[in-house]
């Protein structure tokens, strides 16, 4: 499978930059508490500093929201939704190992961090406008279909897999106790962010690698290499992070 953004949305949103990791192997029994506190940590340092929403990272995701016509302080990207819990609450819930480490990552970073169900995404995953026909499952079970031009996850059936591009995760494509591969995908909208992303990504390979010793390949995305080819999970790859293909 690939993933990329569709163009429209990389001309619209130049300082876009996508960290994309494929991993295999996952299972739902290993200990991430150590390694989650760490990031927790960061992510409460920097709050210590002010609120989440003046981040430059959060801030970034607020313009784009505003730019298509969506309220900020009702649609929240997932960094910062993490990011105002933390704060408020003290702590993160507990979901799935994976996810948890993801969220932590992603509130130490203030960047976006989606963890998709591999088995449950058919063919390619493009982030674009939808048009309307797409079907998103909620955590309810109902079957929701986003408005014309909403930012989603689309894969090659024409299923949604996050709506309005806050990394809402659809029902279907959750990570779930029996989830064996993953598509994790990190968006930061900051200027100067490949960096960080580089960073996330490099730092999320090793997490995968020491705590489920899962092989992995990874890449960072940018409107000069915008594409990611997951290779089929049983061929060798290494775990270098490296540039998307054009």
């Amino acid at each position: 499978m690939q993933f990329e953004h569709a163009p429209q949305l990389r001309d619209a949103y130049p300082d876009l930059v996508a960290g994309v990791v494929r991993a295999d192997g996952i299972t739902a029994t290993v200990d991430v508490s150590a390694r989650t506190a760490g990031y927790l940590a960061e992510a409460r340092r920097r709050l210590a500093d002010g609120a989440e929403s003046g981040f430059p990272e959060i801030q970034a995701w607020r313009r784009a929201y505003a730019a298509m016509g969506l309220r900020p302080t009702r649609y929240r990207c997932a960094a910062e939704a993490l990011l105002r819990r933390l704060r408020l609450d003290g702590e993160l819930p507990r979901v799935h190992p994976l996810v948890d480490l993801c969220n932590a990552i992603s509130a130490a970073y203030a960047i976006p961090v989606a963890v998709l169900d591999l088995d449950r995404v058919d063919g390619d995953l493009v982030v674009r406008p939808a048009h309307g026909d797409e079907a998103y499952l909620s955590f309810a079970g109902d079957t929701e279909h986003p408005e014309p031009g909403e930012v989603t996850f689309v894969d090659s059936a024409g299923r949604a897999h996050a709506r309005r591009w806050t990394n809402r995760q659809s029902g279907w494509s959750a990570v779930r106790a029996g989830t064996s591969s993953v598509l994790i995908v990190a968006e930061a909208l900051h200027p100067g962010g490949e960096p960080a992303v580089t960073r996330l990504v490099t730092e999320l390979v090793t997490e995968l690698t020491d705590g489920w010793s899962a092989p992995t390949a990874a890449a960072v995305l940018t409107t000069a290499a915008p594409r990611f080819r997951a290779p089929a999970a049983d061929d060798d790859r290494g775990q270098a992070v490296s540039p998307g293909t054009r």
